[in-house]
């Protein structure tokens, strides 16, 4: 029981950080490209390496029992238009060092998840869940009263995840086939997208360019493995540490774009912040419970 929660930690606690660091600095680097062509090749090599772990697995019967029920297509050609949209809104906060905007957006979305679940699903909530999502208002109201400019990244990030999450619950997919058909699904419109940069001579992606465009295929592996990876600990330690641990990404993006990126944190800022770690205590103290 011990190694299989060390296993799971492990392996969550990596794909946090992978996506709250490592993922950081390589978007960061490859922002050369626009981040509408990010989110195509995010979307194009995504898809091509989940063909070939499908195949490696042997998850096809999963795929085509997906693909057999129009509804399930309708379902996750709405979670993939989210799912982009979220990359494209998180490409460009990294892309225009506004790292501290996309982490408020990840540390919004699990109480954002908590919400629409008690307004959509009936899901249980008490008087810390209420709390919690009452701060993170508060602390969205305070911004937008003192700054006179709604945080839009991270309310994209957040409401994009969470409505992805609430919808997915719709159907019984495990989470890789279920990116493969999204991707798959999006990858018609990516083509079409890349045309129209390609035409107007707004690509990198290119044989003229072969070391970028090789840099920009790693855009698939830097999505595939941490999702493995936290797929794995999910697996081994549940929902609840899963959860716990997922705050690790926009904790290392928030430090990372404070320290390392120099990225302004004015007191205003730093007070709707605040409200937003006690919302996140509060919500975590209730993981703890469950």
């Amino acid at each position: 029981m011990k190694k299989k929660l060390l296993q799971g930690s492990l392996f969550t606690v990596g794909a946090s950080l992978w996506w709250g660091v490592i993922g950081v600095f390589y978007f960061k680097f490859v922002s050369f490209a626009s981040p509408l062509e990010l989110t195509i090749h995010r979307t194009v090599w995504t898809a091509l390496l989940l063909i070939i772990t499908t195949n490696y697995y042997s998850k096809w019967a999963e795929f085509y029992r997906l693909i057999g029920q129009p509804k399930n297509l309708i379902i996750l050609l709405i979670t993939g238009l989210l799912i982009s949209i979220n990359w494209f809104t998180w490409l460009y906060a990294v892309s225009t060092n506004n790292l501290l905007d996309g982490s408020l957006g990840y540390y919004i979305f699990p109480i954002l998840s908590v919400f629409f679940g008690v307004i959509f699903l009936n899901e249980p909530y008490n008087r810390n869940k209420i709390i919690s999502v009452l701060l993170v208002i508060i602390s969205l109201f305070y911004l937008l009263y003192h700054l006179k400019s709604i945080p839009w990244i991270g309310i994209t990030v957040a409401v994009t995840f969470s409505l992805y999450g609430l919808i997915r619950k719709k159907i019984n997919v495990s989470s890789d086939i279920g990116l493969l058909i999204e991707t798959l699904l999006m990858t018609p419109i990516a083509f079409i997208l890349f045309y129209y940069l390609a035409i107007n001579s707004l690509n990198i992606f290119s044989i003229n360019e072969p070391d970028l465009s090789i840099y920009l295929f790693f855009a698939g592996f830097m999505t595939l493995i941490p999702l493995f990876w936290y797929m794995k600990g999910f697996n081994l330690i549940g929902i609840g540490p899963a959860s716990m641990f997922f705050f690790l990404t926009p904790t290392a993006q928030f430090f990372i774009g404070i320290l390392y990126y120099d990225e302004p944190l004015n007191l205003h800022k730093l007070i709707s912040f605040i409200f937003i770690w006690l919302a996140v205590i509060i919500y975590l103290n209730e993981l703890r419970k469950e």
